[in-house]
C-alpha cells in the first residue's frame, strides 16, 4: 500500500483563503489495472466504491483524523485531479492500492513556475510561501497512518462471499491470517448507497462468519484484529459459486 505526498506545502488557495487543517486524500475507485474479467465481476455485483485504494483511504481517515494530528483528512473519490496526475499513478498501474495526498485548495502560481514576477504578481515554488505548521501536521497524518498499519495485522486475503445457493443470509470465508498475535476478524457492512462502513461484529469463526442479512442488499467486508485491538484495512469480498 502506498500513498504519497504531491503538492502539500500550502493551505492558502489562489484567492487567498486559507483551510489550514484539511487535507485532501485522493483515492480511485474503479482500479486502473482492472482486468476483463475483474470488471465483469464488478459490474455484476458492484464494489466501484470498494476498491483497495478505497479501503486504504478509510483506513487512514480512521486512524489520521483526529486530534493527536489536528487534521481533517477529506477523501475525495477520484483518482487525481482534473488535468494532473500524482506520482502514486505508477502503483495503480500495477495493482498496488494507492492513494494522493494534496493540499486543500491549491495555488497554482506557486506551483511548477519560473521564479518570476509578473503583473505584481510572484511566481514560483518558494519557501516564503510554504506554511511549516501545516506540512507538520500533514507529516503527522502520514505518521498515524504508517505506524498503524506497520502495528495492525495485514487485510485479509481470499475473502469471498458464497453464491451457490438462493438465500437471504450472507456467508463470508477468507484465508487464515498468518500474523502470530492475530486473535480474529471483524465483519463490516453497510448500505449500497453509504460511503462509509456503518456496522461490525466479531467474526464468530477463523475464516468463516454467517450474518443472518441479506448479501443482495448490502456491501460486507473483512477486517483483522491483532492481540493490542490494532485493526486492518477491509477486504471486500469476490463472489464464489
Amino acid at each position: 500500500m502506498s500513498s504519497i505526498n504531491d503538492t502539500v506545502g500550502s493551505s492558502t488557495a489562489d484567492d487567498g483563503t486559507r483551510d489550514p487543517y484539511t487535507v485532501r486524500l485522493f483515492a480511485e475507485g474503479v482500479p486502473t489495472s482492472e482486468t476483463p474479467e475483474e470488471a465483469a465481476v464488478r459490474r455484476s455485483v458492484g464494489g466501484e466504491n470498494d476498491a483497495p485504494s478505497r479501503q486504504l483511504a478509510r483506513f487512514v481517515r480512521d486512524v489520521a483524523d483526529n486530534d493527536a494530528t489536528g487534521m481533517n483528512v477529506r477523501v475525495v473519490h477520484r483518482r487525481d485531479r482534473y488535468l494532473r496526475g500524482g506520482d502514486h499513478i505508477p502503483f495503480l498501474e500495477r495493482g498496488r492500492p494507492a492513494a494522493r495526498f494534496t493540499e486543500p485548495a491549491e495555488d497554482f502560481a506557486h506551483q511548477h513556475q519560473d521564479v518570476r514576477v509578473e503583473d505584481g504578481r510572484r511566481y514560483g515554488d518558494l519557501p516564503e510561501f510554504c506554511d511549516f505548521g501545516y506540512i507538520a501536521r500533514v507529516a503527522k497524518v502520514n505518521g498515524a497512518a504508517l505506524w498503524t498499519l506497520a502495528q495492525a495485522p495485514a487485510a485479509p486475503s481470499g475473502v469471498r462471499i458464497l453464491t451457490s445457493a438462493l438465500t437471504n443470509a450472507t456467508e463470508l470465508v477468507w484465508d487464515p491470517g498468518t500474523e502470530p498475535d492475530l486473535t480474529g476478524h471483524e465483519v463490516v457492512w453497510r448500505e449500497t448507497t453509504a460511503p462509509e462502513w456503518t456496522h461490525v461484529v466479531r467474526a464468530t469463526g477463523a475464516t468463516s462468519h454467517h450474518v443472518d442479512l441479506s448479501k443482495d442488499n448490502l456491501f460486507f467486508g473483512v477486517r483483522a484484529v491483532n492481540r493490542a485491538g490494532h485493526r486492518g484495512p477491509v477486504t471486500f469480498p469476490v463472489p464464489q459459486r
